[in-house]
């Protein structure tokens, strides 16, 4: 496992690689990591567009584990365009689960931003976000990619 530490206006985040594919990004609980590899590299590069505003889709190798719904979930989620927005009962629809299994799920997503799970809202609109900084980090992550004019 080789993790590397990632400024970005959404915070420090610290991205793992597991076996040529990223498995996991979380909010940096103060250690630096500093681990080489191309995939991390990469992964860094695509953050740092994605924080610059020049980046609208990320294309990583990625390795999602767990149960079958949720790298199901997961793919639901990263097919959501950057700006767009999907309710979590749109997503239990296509996958023929409950709302609350992929509310579920989203919480669980254990490659956030990336996988875009800031993308996903309850029927009445905002819901909570597992990263730090809750629904604000949300909120900011939304205003970044313009899809704001849903919160008003």
């Amino acid at each position: 496992m080789k993790r590397r530490s990632v400024q970005t206006r959404f915070g420090s985040l610290v991205v793992t690689e597991e076996q040529d594919a990223v498995t996991r990004l979380e909010w940096d609980d103060g250690t630096a990591y500093h681990d080489v590899s191309a995939v991390l590299d990469e992964a860094v590069v695509q953050l740092l567009g994605y924080d610059a505003g020049t980046l609208t889709a990320f294309a990583l190798p990625m390795r999602i584990g767990g149960s079958d719904t949720l790298r199901a979930v997961c793919a639901e989620i990263s097919a959501i365009p950057f700006g767009d927005t999907l309710t979590y009962g749109d997503i239990a629809r296509k996958l023929g689960v409950p709302a609350q299994v992929v509310g579920q799920a989203c919480g669980l997503n254990p490659i956030p931003v990336i996988v875009p799970c800031h993308r996903v809202m309850g029927a009445k609109g905002l819901t909570g976000y597992s990263g730090v900084g809750g629904i604000e980090t949300k909120v900011a992550l939304l205003r970044h990619e313009g899809a704001a004019g849903i919160l008003i």
